[in-house]
């Protein structure tokens, strides 16, 4: 079997290892940037009775327009722009590396930052360039990125803004000069954008070549798998073409439609967390032996000063029941560090408790 899987699989994906998602069963789960709260049980309940009215034997709309309705009021998106929904933005991004990228194309973003743009170039054919972050802090320094850019020509970038796993936003400026240099499609994924204040959004219009990604997955739906791509409606009538039959299904529809008319609440639950990230970085700022870097994500993303400390802290939260990214090995830029998601206000005791009983 092995001599007939390296003949029929392409070299690329034979090298590459699929994304891996650790067993958190029995864990205090803080790896992987959800929001930890839950719905209130009076909530719950009315979503239940609408989800009871549902036709489970029908295929869902294929366009889902209350949802696109509820979703364009949700962003305050201006009737000139377009609306694209995913099964969560890794679709969204599949779809656009269908669509404009390919053999003889290059796909270009920043590292560190998102796997999953690496991955999909890697799966539909296309050239990746990632242009290095500023070593000291993550900044985005425009004159590399813009000698790529020319460089390359690339068909697509995407920035991360916030960006994941860093956790910092990068300069406006530096980005309005990519959006001025690039012939192709810029993309800023804004998947955190419930835990800052700064968007793109506002732009689409002055830029014929931007779109905007977000997601509902980090303000507390991640279980939907709900991404949405926002711009001029002539790309998205183009990249709609990619898009799979029926992607949305029928209780993705309802169920997000639901929650954002009950938005306050998670509005809320995000204030929390926002306050929370900001107190757990004061106080990991104070430890001699951690560099904690400053977030506008539901995630802080920490150093060891000492060598081998990633790790060894890695493991020992988790046999104190408490899983956190390790990211120590995955890119230069990251020896020695660890990504913190921001949990309840319980969690996050136990976590700093732990992190300061840690002797490494």
């Amino acid at each position: 079997m092995n001599s007939t899987i390296e003949q029929l699989v392409r070299p690329e994906i034979r090298a590459l290892t699929a994304y891996a998602v650790p067993d958190s069963q029995g864990l205090i789960k803080l790896d992987a940037m959800e929001n930890p709260y839950t719905w209130p049980d009076e909530l719950k309940r009315l979503w239940l009775t609408e989800l009871a009215e549902v036709d489970v034997n029908r295929y869902p709309h294929p366009q889902a327009p209350a949802l696109k309705e509820r979703l364009r009021h949700h962003l305050g998106l201006e009737e000139s722009s377009g609306l694209l929904l995913g099964n969560g933005s890794d679709e969204l991004i599949q779809m656009l590396a269908m669509t404009v990228g390919g053999p003889g194309r290059t796909l270009l973003s920043v590292e560190p930052g998102f796997v999953m743009y690496r991955m999909i170039a890697h799966f539909t054919h296309t050239q990746y360039i990632g242009v290095p972050l500023q070593s000291e802090d993550f900044g985005l320094t425009p004159e590399p990125l813009l000698a790529a850019i020319e460089q390359h020509q690339p068909s697509l970038i995407f920035l991360a803004y916030p960006n994941n796993p860093t956790g910092n936003l990068f300069d406006q400026d530096a980005i309005h000069q990519v959006l001025a240099a690039a012939s192709g499609l810029v993309v800023i994924d804004e998947a955190y954008a419930p835990f800052t204040d700064a968007t793109f959004l506002p732009l689409l219009d002055e830029y014929p070549n931007l779109l905007v990604m977000r997601t509902l997955s980090k303000m507390g739906l991640a279980g939907l798998r709900l991404g949405m791509l926002a711009g001029a409606a002539a790309w998205l009538e183009q990249i709609d073409k990619t898009r799979l039959p029926y992607n949305i299904n029928t209780l993705t529809q309802v169920s997000a439609d639901f929650a954002l008319r009950h938005q306050a609440i998670l509005d809320q639950q995000t204030q929390t967390l926002r306050h929370a990230r900001d107190e757990i970085f004061a106080q990991l700022s104070e430890l001699p032996t951690i560099r904690a870097y400053p977030s506008d994500a539901n995630f802080i993303l920490l150093r060891l000063t000492t060598p081998g400390s990633a790790n060894a802290l890695h493991q020992h939260l988790r046999s104190h029941g408490i899983l956190i990214k390790n990211l120590h090995g995955s890119h230069p830029l990251l020896e020695e560090c660890l990504r913190i998601t921001i949990g309840t206000e319980e969690e996050n005791i136990l976590l700093l408790k732990g992190i300061r009983g840690f002797k490494g």
